[in-house]
């Protein structure tokens, strides 16, 4: 049933990968807390985020979380948030909620005093030393000018969000339901923590994935982007074993921080009332593919955590149904048995987290103008490369059998008769369908032999 005065609770990392979290199968992370979650909530295993337009993948991510927009329907690649595209916050704030964000704000200062009522620690913009962030104080006039920013140096950024969240719960008068968005800056680099997080993995550094490369095998438009230039070139071992010791030791101080929030929900006797939903903006290579950053249509890149607890959610479910992060917001509104905004373009999936029902046959992404890729639920998987009008890059993957991606079938004579040119003609159906301004479409629909079909597959 839903139950409208249901606290939420909106936690949301930066660049955390979807297999960062010891309970879904990673043995080097030290992640009780997360792991908690995992055990007495629902997870799904199968969560993407739909791309990217820009390099800074989070600021669409984000803003599509919070208007639950479809990739190509947010507005500025995610920097401005038009009035007609209803926020989660300010749509839960014209139901009587206390809303409050904590933390990370890439969308707008516009956007942000459209959703929240308080908060503090607000931080608006994509990346920063961990150490010396200048902050926000919560501002009722949406103003918020830069030379009223507070730097809290020598405080990291992990602590000061946690510790903004913590203040938020205990001050929160509880006859009123809240929304809390607490936006963490980690694990996305520089990537520093407290040294007690790093010196767990001195003696034991983890190993390389499975698809380590030294170098990405084709041009894939954005192998000198900022991200990419974090390791040296060609990638070595040794380095992606150090990076990746650097970014579970942040995911572990995260874990940290997100008990003393959970802690603090029991301090206060609001735990059994509040629907948590934990998840990160987009994944990260860190040595996938050759590749360090999340520019790229490959799992490691769009795939990121989804769990929910409280209130209704079954405990220790998996769920492996394809979704987008943006289905978190019409999900809320069923959850809490409110309308949905017309503005939103995602699907509900609450009857998915309660009932493990089917959800989306297939999921769709893109990277700026240079690549696409369509996943569908049988676990076949398409990804088309454009990095300029010469090179067209296929590569079909079976994710099953090859998780990591690691094996092309695109000329495998065993796959299914027919796979690929089904999988073409979605991958060009639904881009059609997300009004994808994608400048090569025309030219890989020449190329491979894709008539432009009158029929528009639902997105």
């Amino acid at each position: 049933m839903p139950k409208p005065d249901m606290n939420i609770l909106l936690i949301l990392t930066d660049d955390q990968r979807h297999d960062t979290i010891g309970a879904l199968g990673n043995a080097y992370v030290h992640t009780p807390h997360m792991d908690s979650l995992v055990a007495t909530g629902t997870s799904f295993e199968r969560c993407h985020i739909m791309g990217g337009t820009v390099p800074a993948v989070c600021c669409p991510s984000r803003a599509m979380l919070h208007t639950g927009r479809d990739l190509f329907r947010v507005h500025e690649h995610g920097r401005e948030v038009p009035d007609d595209h209803i926020l989660i916050g300010e749509h839960l704030r014209a139901h009587g909620y206390a809303t409050y964000g904590v933390g990370k704000w890439h969308n707008s200062r516009k956007a942000c005093h459209r959703s929240f009522t308080g908060g503090g620690a607000l931080y608006f913009g994509g990346m920063a030393n961990h150490w010396k962030v200048d902050y926000n104080d919560f501002d009722s006039s949406g103003a918020y000018p830069e030379e009223e920013r507070v730097r809290h140096e020598g405080m990291h950024s992990t602590d000061r969000c946690t510790e903004e969240a913590v203040r938020v719960l205990r001050d929160h008068n509880p006859e009123q339901p809240f929304f809390l968005s607490l936006n963490y800056l980690a694990p996305h680099d520089p990537r520093t923590m407290p040294e007690r997080y790093v010196k767990r993995y001195e003696n034991t550094l983890p190993p390389v994935p499975g698809n380590f490369l030294p170098a990405h095998p084709f041009d894939n438009g954005e192998l000198r982007v900022r991200d990419e230039k974090l390791a040296g070139f060609p990638r070595t071992p040794e380095e992606i074993q150090q990076h990746l010791a650097e970014y579970y030791a942040m995911v572990d101080h995260l874990d940290e921080a997100l008990g003393q929030v959970l802690a603090e929900l029991d301090r206060t006797g609001m735990r059994e009332d509040t629907l948590i939903i934990f998840s990160g903006d987009n994944g990260l290579a860190v040595g996938q593919h050759g590749l360090m950053g999340k520019q790229s249509c490959y799992d490691h890149s769009l795939r990121v955590p989804l769990i929910f607890n409280g209130p209704g959610v079954p405990r220790g479910k998996m769920r492996r149904q394809l979704c987008y992060l943006h289905d978190v917001f019409p999900t809320v509104c069923t959850a809490l048995g409110f309308a949905c905004p017309s503005s939103v373009t995602s699907r509900d999936m609450w009857s998915t987290v309660v009932h493990d029902t089917s959800h989306r046959s297939h999921i769709f992404a893109g990277y700026k103008d240079y690549s696409r890729s369509i996943s569908r639920d049988d676990g076949w998987k398409l990804v088309v490369t454009t990095p300029n009008a010469i090179e067209l890059h296929r590569q079909l993957f079976y994710i099953p059998d090859d998780p990591l991606e690691q094996f092309n079938l695109i000329n495998d004579r065993d796959a299914p008769a027919d796979l690929l040119a089904d999988l073409q003609r979605e991958l060009i159906e639904t881009s059609i369908a997300e009004e994808d301004p994608w400048s090569f479409r025309q030219e890989f629909m020449n190329r491979v032999g894709v008539p432009r079909s009158t029929y528009v597959h639902p997105h």
